[in-house]
């Protein structure tokens, strides 16, 4: 068996762990019932050779695997037998930045399972949360299988490809994409799984079936790959965690195949040259450049760090997606007179959270070429303490201060609400639009609209909230919004984060372990009919409205 140098200085810790491991298992083998079949692990290089890519750069030409790929992953994924002659490794993980290949890799190697495994009613299943997810490798090996059939037409005579499924009917073998939103996943009888982008599954429902149907088989494999991920109680996190006991020794486990390539703790995620260690198919299917532009756009934006660091560095992140600097923050807390802002242009946004929680108003004031910002708070006045203890924020404090109102009773009465916007906001500034949540809020946006408040709804989607989101964050970092420091908006901005669509497009979501975010939502909505009107306004400030000829 050749092996690749532990200690080659462009690798992690975890490979070279992995590496460190083989070296040990061939020593030990004989002792653990366990035997090295090189000829099966060449059988198996060779029948990937054979494969072709079908995307890209590299659409048509043979898949070779790289040296990584072929001497760390392959090869002692298949050529570790038992002492019966089965595979040693049942379950494989395999964690690795994007686009290294390993979705290429992944759909090789279900086809290896399907096609040449010798196993009789072979049940081979690329598996997600969704099965339109699960298609995604199948469809990459379904175009392996016709590039093969290409090349050797007399397999047309026992393969059928069909759309969600592979068969070799002769052998009652079948290889289908599989999600748990298909109609049953009951009476699988497994012989391999790959699941891919297992840090997307959000429970560990998917790989328990899958694991829980392979009893009946001879040698099954369980396959995760992924990319790392930030939810700490995910079955994706178990397995990594896992995984790294596994490489490092504190467990010992001869049927869990581990492979983990990431930056080390104590690298600089901005220093290019350790970008290798997440990337070990560096200048081959990633390229520096790309890497380079999307490390700037991370350096630039607080909102797309966490989503390089994930994606591109295999870094285990705390959030979803860090969004605003606190530093950039702070810097714009400015000094907001709300005395000198009466009979001043505003815009609201209202965002009305179940009673038993906080509520918000935010009005936002163009002022020159900045933005002005006055929030306003509401939370039912019992149970305090029980919601400081779910927050960890300060409630009482800030019902002491003045910063949030407490209304009697244990909901939030919002006819106070009401009562507040209608007496005394709208006399005191020049209110013209408010932007609303309409989940809940009929009552008071019905009865304020009686009032003469002009209410706009907010649908809360993020083709919604993309543009308004996005001129925040612009705002923040070129220092023109001023929002007064104010600690409650400041704490709601801290537990902000972003959700990301596969187009960019933003909306902030919340932080998965504490906080609150309902004020940065009120702000967001408030800035989208403020930036709304100053587009329009400006459009007529340059030329004027239009004037049709008869």
């Amino acid at each position: 068996m050749q092996f690749l140098d532990p200690h080659d200085p462009s690798v992690g810790q975890f490979v070279r762990l992995a590496r460190e491991r083989q070296c040990r298992d061939l020593l030990g083998a004989e002792s653990r019932d366990l035997h090295f079949d090189e000829r099966a692990a060449d059988q198996v290089v060779q029948f990937f050779k054979f494969l072709r890519h079908s995307k890209g750069e590299w659409s048509g030409r043979n898949f070779i695997p790289a040296p990584w790929q072929e001497h760390d992953v392959i090869r002692p994924l298949f050529g570790w037998k038992r002492a019966d002659g089965t595979r040693r490794f049942r379950v494989a993980y395999l964690e690795v930045a994007r686009k290294n290949g390993k979705s290429t890799m992944a759909a090789a190697i279900g086809n290896k399972l399907f096609l040449n495994d010798h196993e009789p009613g072979a049940e081979v299943y690329a598996a997600a949360t969704k099965r339109d997810q699960a298609r995604i490798t199948h469809e990459e090996s379904k175009a392996q299988i016709r590039g093969l059939m290409r090349d050797d037409p007399r397999l047309r005579k026992f393969v059928v490809v069909s759309r969600n499924n592979i068969a070799v009917p002769s052998q009652r073998s079948k290889y289908e994409p599989l999600g748990a939103d298909a109609d049953t996943m009951d009476g699988l009888n497994v012989h391999a799984a790959i699941i891919d982008e297992l840090h997307m599954h959000k429970t560990p429902d998917v790989w328990n079936v899958l694991e829980t149907a392979t009893a009946a088989r001879r040698q099954p494999l369980l396959f995760g790959i992924t990319t790392a991920g930030f939810d700490r109680t995910s079955i994706c996190w178990q397995l990594h965690d896992y995984a790294a006991k596994v490489l490092d020794g504190t467990i010992e486990d001869d049927s869990f195949f581990a492979y983990i390539c990431a930056l080390d703790e104590a690298d600089e995620w901005t220093n290019p040259k350790a970008w290798i260690k997440a990337n070990p198919n560096l200048h081959l299917t990633v390229k520096m450049d790309d890497l380079e532009r999307k490390f700037h756009k991370a350096r630039e934006s607080p909102t797309f760090e966490n989503e390089f660091k994930r994606l591109h560095l295999n870094i285990w992140t705390e959030q979803h997606t860090k969004w605003l600097s606190m530093e950039q923050w702070d810097a714009c807390a400015g000094k907001v007179e709300v005395a000198g802002l009466e009979k001043k242009e505003c815009y609201g946004g209202l965002d009305l959270a179940p009673k038993r929680d906080l509520s918000s108003l935010v009005l936002v004031f163009p002022v020159g070429d900045r933005f002005r910002v006055v929030p306003y708070f509401w939370m039912p006045a019992e149970n305090i303490r029980d919601r400081e203890r779910r927050d960890r924020l300060p409630y009482s404090t800030w019902i002491r201060q003045g910063l949030i109102t407490a209304t009697p009773g244990n909901v939030t009465d919002y006819a106070v609400i009401r009562e507040r916007i209608v007496n005394d906001l709208y006399i005191r500034f020049d209110i013209e639009e408010i932007a609303f949540d309409p989940y809940g809020a009929t009552e008071i946006v019905t009865k304020l609209m009686e009032h003469g408040l002009t209410m706009i709804e907010f649908r809360q989607n993020i083709q919604t909230f993309n543009e308004p989101t996005q001129k925040l964050e612009a705002l923040i970092a070129s220092g023109m919004i001023e929002h007064g420091g104010h600690p409650v908006l400041r704490a709601h901005a801290q537990a902000t984060t972003i959700k990301l669509d596969v187009n960019e497009n933003i909306r902030p979501a919340k932080d998965r372990n504490t906080g609150r975010i309902d004020g940065i939502v009120a702000l967001i909505m408030a800035l989208s009919r403020a930036i709304r009107h100053e587009a329009f306004h400006s459009v007529y400030e340059t030329r004027g409205p239009l004037v049709l000829e008869p």
